[in-house]
Order: C-alpha cells, then structure tokens, then sequence
C-alpha cells in the first residue's frame, strides 16, 4: 500500500479530510523547511506538531515511518488476509489523521498508533479467526498427542476450529482482547497494557479468565 493509495481516498470518504501529497513547488514555511532539513531524521513528536497543523508532508514522513509495522500488525489480527489487512491499515492511519490532535505525548507515538489500529481492528471484526494454543492445562506434553486431541480427520478439526470460534466470540470483551494479543499476537503483558491502557496486573488476570472460560467451554 503506497501514500499515494491513502491521500486518494478522500473521494470516498466525504470531508473526511484525508491528507494529500503537497503540490511540488508550494511555498515554505519555517516548520515545513526544518523538516526537510532534519529529514529521516525528525522525531515522531516534531512530525506530529508539524502534521497537526495541517503539514501533509510531516504526516506523510510519519506514514512511511510506520505503516510496514501497522500493516504487519493488521495482517496478524485477520489471520494473514491480505486484503483486510491492507484495508485495515488504510482505515488506521486516516483515523490517526482525525484523531491526531489527541496525541499528548504521554507515550510514544508508535504506542498510540498501535493501540488506535488494534482498536479499531477488534472493534469492528469481533472474532479473529485463529488457532489459539493454551499452555495451561495440566498434563500438556509435546508429544505429539496433541495433534490427536485436535482430531486427525479435516472434518473433525473443522469442526473444533468451529467450535473455537464461538467460544472466542462468547468471551467477554476484555478477556478476548487480551487472549488473542497475547496468545496469539505474542505480546507481553506490558505491551499489552500500552496498546489498551490497562495496568500489568488487569492484563493477567484478563489472560487467566479469558483460558479459563475457553476450557469450560470446550471441555
């Protein structure tokens, strides 16, 4: 997905906004000129006071910044679909247009764009189509006798894949939030807490109660 892809879509999405491409020539301020001179060089938070007040190209530095990890992270939540992915990152980085304003610098900016992407990813697709491996059942071995509890048959794993799925979707909110960043993204407990806001200890006990139910639920 290339910037010219993102700061076309304005035709679509009515007064939304959307950044464009600077024309070439167009007149200088002092800000616009120290970006260009400080280059790759110009930290997020410049980019961003830059970008707030209307500097596409400051917005546009902070997408090629960052959009290889935010399409990396969308291809994750949607199981590899490439498609989704890609729309997900456009949708990502058009809301962090809008919301820009609301950046405070409490935490870096890469954290915040990361939390508004997974946001927006779970918001609007509540089951996240995924093998989930659960490490806490007593007696877990690497045997190989794990591939026969899932089923050796496709119709049979097909149908505990279905069976997956709607556990997930039955979990509370929070609890999958946290279950598919950590089980299956492979987020530690303290980037967890980062992307959602939530504290360390509320990450656990999150991942605790979300395996706990899905063992219910499938056993």
């Amino acid at each position: 997905m290339t910037w010219d892809a993102l700061a076309g879509r304005d035709d679509r999405c009515g007064d939304a906004s959307l950044p464009r491409r600077p024309l070439a020539g167009a007149t200088k301020g002092r800000d616009v000129q120290r970006l260009e001179q400080a280059g790759s060089e110009a930290s997020d938070t410049d980019c961003v006071a830059l970008a707030v007040g209307g500097d596409t190209r400051a917005f546009e530095q902070l997408y090629r910044r960052h959009v290889g990890r935010v399409f990396g992270l969308c291809l994750r939540l949607v199981d590899g679909d490439r498609a989704r992915a890609e729309q997900h990152t456009q949708d990502a980085f058009v809301r962090a247009w809008e919301k820009l304003a609301s950046f405070r610098g409490d935490a870096q900016f890469s954290t915040w764009l990361h939390r508004l992407t997974v946001n927006l990813v779970l918001g609007e697709h509540r089951l996240l189509k995924r093998w989930v491996t659960f490490d806490e059942t007593p007696g877990d071995t690497d045997d190989g006798s794990g591939d026969a509890a899932l089923g050796e048959h496709p119709q049979q794993r097909a149908g505990e894949r279905l069976d997956l799925e709607r556990a997930l979707a039955k979990l509370p909110k929070g609890a999958r939030t946290v279950l598919m960043l950590y089980d299956v993204e492979g987020y530690a407990h303290e980037e967890i807490a980062e992307l959602t806001g939530i504290a360390v200890g509320t990450s656990k006990a999150q991942l605790h109660r979300a395996r706990r139910l899905m063992r219910e639920m499938l056993s």
